[in-house]
């Protein structure tokens, strides 16, 4: 069995690092969790939450999953949401797609992948739905990097529709919600346009983020 002595080597190096530069980062860490922002995104291993947003540990409370879904059958993403909502007091919970996702590559296809289809089956209902603004690309690259916007959108539409974001926003409690995609090649994060602070502004922004997918270009 290979060994990964040498991943503990770096741990232990990067720890005596940062503690060197910031002494007592651990300890003040350790005491207190205090994030103002919630990110649900991709398990891809090369997009990471602290890194991409340039926070330290602690500052972003993380739930990952493969093409960034949230489903209201999923307790998993469902009770990460209510703890950071109603104990952490999170005030912004992003969800945050990335171009080039496998997953939503796999959902295109015409081919079985096994266990995994049956998750990826709620991306390919986004597909279904907006198969009219799929069609008019020609490129499967394209295709699939509108699918990945197209899946934020409907994602955020999902967490505005969830039994804990909606009793927040009844009792006062202010949560926004956005839709990012992050750029593998460049590093940048793009809005969607679909940050929303109420059921209300959340019935009204939806059809205009999917909208202003109609002129749509890599």
């Amino acid at each position: 069995m290979p060994s990964i002595e040498h991943l503990l080597e770096r741990n232990r190096a990067w720890a005596a690092a940062v503690e060197a530069s910031r002494p007592g980062f651990f300890r003040r860490l350790a005491a207190q969790q205090t994030p103002k922002y919630l990110w649900i995104g991709c398990a891809d291993s090369r997009v990471p939450a602290n890194e991409v947003i340039d926070l330290d540990p602690g500052e972003v409370f993380v739930h990952r999953n493969v093409a960034n879904v949230v489903v209201h059958t999923d307790f998993n993403c469902l009770a990460v949401l209510q703890y950071a909502v109603d104990v952490l007091k999170v005030e912004h919970v992003m969800v945050v797609g990335h171009y080039g996702c496998g997953g939503i590559k796999a959902a295109l296809e015409d081919s079985a992948h096994g266990l995994i289809d049956n998750w990826l089956a709620h991306v390919q209902d986004v597909a279904s739905r907006h198969a009219a603004l799929l069609d008019r690309l020609a490129s499967r690259d394209d295709k699939a990097d509108l699918l990945c916007e197209l899946n934020v959108v409907e994602q955020v539409a999902n967490l505005a529709r969830t039994t804990i974001v909606q009793d927040a926003w009844r009792r006062g409690h202010p949560v926004e919600l956005h839709g990012l995609i992050y750029g593998l090649v460049d590093g940048r994060l793009k809005d969607l346009g679909i940050g929303v602070a109420s059921a209300a502004e959340a019935a009204q922004r939806y059809p205009a983020a999917i909208e202003a997918k109609r002129g749509w270009k890599r």
